[in-house]
């Protein structure tokens, strides 16, 4: 399967009063490195969450923050026990009444001194931690689906690129196994009739001639660079037909496609094969690109 390295994902969920926000950017690198960043009561949990991470994604530079945002109301996590509250305002008023009847003076209580007394005022209890982090990790879960989904779909368009110039590379090689017995043909004729414009005093060593012209011609042989080059185009269809991450061997195979193409055209003695090994290797250079970005 051929996946770009480059991608963004987000994903939310909003649970008892609190939202998640996952967002997770990627792009291309030798090897998978995360940089993850979870609020602080949560970093316990980092290293499941990386985990996580590390079963969907094999390369790439990887950035996953999480979001923890709740309720700003202040009153929202609060509740007033109205039944004592109401008890205590009947007998703050009591005591004020009786203290008067005495000749006293009291100062009635102030409503912060009411709520200030124990059992007024409840805390709210918040969400659930337990299950905000289980929803949190099946979230990140989503948002990794989510990017390998966009990543999958990058990785189509690059490996649809790279089959294209495959199959303009294997043009090229065929018209290079066609053009090499015309410059073979061409070499010999070019020899026969120089050695004719020689005036010679004997017949010229016709073993000899043959011997100088095969070694010409070895020189020039570049079958084996051609077959190495339909081997290593087999093996980049093969690579793009997989279901595994292919991304170092690709890297790799259009090295060896460098290094056959530059070969072809140290041999070449004919500027038309030399022109096929320039276009090769422009190509090359453009697959060698995309390469870079795939997982």
């Amino acid at each position: 399967m051929i996946r770009s390295m480059t991608g963004f994902a987000r994903a939310s969920t909003t649970v008892a009063g609190a939202t998640l926000v996952w967002e997770i950017r990627s792009v291309n690198h030798r090897y998978l490195e995360v940089s993850l960043r979870v609020p602080d009561e949560w970093r316990a949990a980092e290293g499941a969450m990386r985990t996580c991470i590390q079963t969907h994604l094999r390369r790439g530079k990887v950035d996953a923050s999480l979001q923890l945002r709740t309720q700003n109301d202040a009153q929202s996590g609060l509740d007033v026990n109205a039944a004592l509250l109401d008890a205590l305002i009947v007998r703050a008023h009591e005591v004020t009444d009786r203290a008067t009847s005495h000749g006293g003076s009291l100062t009635p209580p102030s409503p912060l001194d009411l709520l200030r007394w124990p059992g007024v005022l409840k805390e709210r209890p918040g969400p659930d931690a337990t299950a905000l982090l289980e929803t949190a990790t099946e979230l990140l879960r989503e948002a990794l689906a989510q990017l390998n989904q966009t990543r999958a779909s990058e990785g189509d368009r690059i490996a649809a690129m790279i089959a294209t110039r495959c199959q303009q590379v294997t043009a090229l090689v065929e018209g290079v196994r066609v053009r090499v017995p015309q410059v073979q043909t061409r070499l010999r004729a070019r020899l026969e009739e120089r050695l004719g414009q020689l005036e010679l005093a004997t017949e010229p060593n016709r073993d000899r001639f043959e011997q100088e012209l095969t070694l010409a011609l070895s020189r020039m042989d570049v079958d084996e660079e051609l077959d190495r080059l339909g081997s290593h185009l087999r093996e980049v269809e093969t690579a793009l037909a997989g279901t595994e991450p292919a991304g170092r061997r690709l890297d790799f195979l259009m090295q060896e496609f460098n290094r056959e193409a530059n070969t072809l055209s140290s041999k070449s003695q004919d500027t038309e094969t030399t022109r096929f090994a320039v276009d090769m290797k422009v190509l090359i250079e453009q697959m060698r690109e995309q390469v870079q970005n795939i997982e």
